[in-house]
């Protein structure tokens, strides 16, 4: 089994910053992509950023103020978020693709959100 916990919302003015954290424990054996998504009221969840094999992406919207940044020893991916906006209010949730075992398929887990709420 494979947990992830993330870290790091809050309320933040506009133009402020925030760190968050997802940290992925459990039975792992390689992960390959780490990613970050968020879902606004009404609206479907998005991508944010993702990192893979030594690259990385972005939604239009966050590139240039957001930063991904992943440390392997600690199976952890950061987001560190930069000038906020009001319309980055959302959920965030860390996504991780990996495998248990040298044999295992691949597996998608979701932490469990983390709310981002950015005041004008």
């Amino acid at each position: 089994q494979v947990q992830l916990v993330e870290s790091g919302g809050g309320l933040v003015q506009a133009g402020g910053s925030l760190r968050l954290s997802c940290a992925a424990s459990g039975t792992i054996f390689s992960i390959s992509v780490m990613g970050w998504y968020r879902q606004a009221p009404g609206k479907q969840r998005e991508l944010v950023c993702i990192t893979s094999s030594g690259s990385t992406n972005y939604a239009a919207s966050v590139k240039g103020r957001f930063t991904i940044s992943r440390d392997n020893v600690k199976n952890t991916v950061y987001l560190q978020m930069n000038s906020l906006k009001p319309e980055d209010t959302a959920v965030y949730y860390c996504n991780v693709i990996l495998r248990s075992g040298r044999y295992s398929p691949l597996s998608t887990y979701w932490g469990q959100g983390t709310q981002v709420t950015v005041s004008s």
